[in-house]
């Protein structure tokens, strides 16, 4: 079985994004487990290499049917928006258009099953809205492309799943839009997601909004009753295993230790700033509730350190390895949802053929009597 085609988008090309996409690619670990092709600039990306000091043939392909995967190799589909001469580390209108470009790109590919997921190098978010491209980051403009109404954020990292209720908005903002609707189709994506990666029945911590989850009334206005209880008991109800509201305090300590799979998280730095402190190598952004598989590095652009060699390419190599593995688990389910049509067929065709077989022996039988 061959392994999966994944389009990595190069991210905003004055950030550490060609950096980390050489220095992932490069990896061995990364060949050994999909076949990506990287929508970005060519010739921004023999810059990175030689900035790494790594030997890499960055090949100009015209889509992913022209990809060769040999070690050492970088595929990239270029669309020509990109200057040479574009200065590392600097907010580009320029860099912010092409790193939209990219992104539109990936999803085209994507959604006519060129191929299999997606993975995206940061963009800047102030760069994308000087080219005049409004969207909170990638999430809402993966959203916008693929035609989905609504999608959550979710981090993994190997001790600790958070899925957000809300993400890129102000505090005040965010607890404003959160409600029970909201805070269950939440809930409900992520325990979706769970149990596509292969967990039957994940258990579920939800947290709180205010210090130690209202404390019964102590802290706030009520907000835990009235936005977050409601949906915690209709999922119970159906049989979903969530608890909460938990203080976020603990929830994410008790979720490192093993008592829960997945933690949802009222607002942005309630989950992120827990997931960052286990180290921005160890994250990845997945983005649940899209009709095609996504994930990202844990990191913005790094403009301070763009350009320079020493950006850390880990966490791009694990956003590669779980896209891999997403999209080999979705591979393995579409195929055995075949596999059970298959059967189901057959065994209707089977059904058919001895009912045939069982009225023509009747009317044998009917005809013998006849003649007697």
């Amino acid at each position: 079985m061959s392994t999966p085609l994944i389009a990595l988008t190069m991210g905003d090309a004055a950030g550490v994004g060609p950096e980390v996409v050489v220095g992932a690619l490069l990896a061995p670990a990364t060949t050994e487990l999909c076949r990506p092709v990287v929508i970005g600039d060519a010739g921004r990306l023999r810059k990175a290499a030689a900035i790494l000091d790594v030997p890499a043939e960055v090949a100009t392909v015209g889509g992913v049917a022209e990809a060769g995967f040999e070690p050492g190799r970088i595929n990239v589909i270029d669309p020509g928006v990109l200057p040479d001469d574009l200065p590392w580390g600097r907010v580009s209108a320029i860099a912010g258009n092409a790193a939209y470009e990219y992104v539109r790109l990936a999803s085209e590919l994507a959604m006519s099953g060129q191929v299999e997921a997606i993975c995206t190098a940061p963009l800047n978010k102030e760069a994308l809205h000087a080219a005049g491209h409004l969207y909170p980051g990638h999430t809402e403009l993966l959203a916008h492309l693929t035609g989905t109404e609504e999608v959550s954020m979710m981090l993994s990292t190997p001790k600790v799943k958070v899925i957000h209720v809300t993400t890129h908005v102000g505090l005040i903002d965010a607890v404003a839009r959160i409600e029970p609707g909201l805070v269950e189709r939440t809930i409900r994506r992520g325990e979706a997601a769970m149990r596509g990666s292969g967990l039957d029945r994940p258990k579920i911590g939800v947290c709180g909004i205010n210090p130690h989850a209202g404390e019964n009334g102590l802290f706030g206005y009520g907000e835990e009753e009235e936005k977050i209880v409601p949906a915690i008991e209709r999922l119970r109800a159906e049989g979903m295993d969530v608890h909460g509201p938990l203080p976020a305090d603990t929830a994410f300590f008790l979720a490192g230790r093993g008592d829960y799979d997945l933690i949802v998280a009222m607002y942005h730095d309630q989950g992120h700033g827990p997931v960052k402190i286990l180290g921005l190598e160890a994250g990845v952004n997945i983005t649940v509730g899209l009709p095609v598989i996504r994930t990202s590095v844990d990191h913005g652009t790094a403009f301070d350190i763009a350009g320079k060699g020493v950006a850390d390419a880990g966490s791009m190599i694990e956003a590669l390895r779980q896209a891999a593995e997403l999209s080999s688990a979705r591979g393995l389910r579409r195929e055995a949802a075949q596999g059970l049509r298959r059967e189901a067929a057959q065994g209707l065709r089977r059904e058919a053929a001895q009912g045939l077989r069982r009225e023509g022996v009747q009317g044998l039988r009917r005809e013998g009597v006849q003649e007697l």
